[in-house]
């Protein structure tokens, strides 16, 4: 069952994710933050929040299709 909170979540999440994909990585963290705000164990919110730290330090390349690759361990 979603409750009321976890489908707020979802919602934060989704818009999150539009804005990632957007490449609009600042705002994309509004939403991820506002998700954990009200669910700070949501693992895909935090790899998110943590992704777009991450772009916003180092731009992805102009032909990016949203796919983040992991350099390190």
């Amino acid at each position: 069952m979603i409750t009321p909170q976890m489908e707020q979540v979802l919602k934060l999440f989704a818009e999150g994710r539009k804005y990632y994909n957007l490449r609009e990585f600042a705002k994309a963290k509004e939403y991820f933050s506002q998700a954990l705000q009200i669910m700070p164990q949501d693992g895909p919110s935090k790899e998110f929040l943590h992704r777009c730290d991450f772009y916003l330090q180092n731009p992805p390349p102009e032909d990016w299709d949203g796919v983040f690759v992991m350099k390190t361990k």
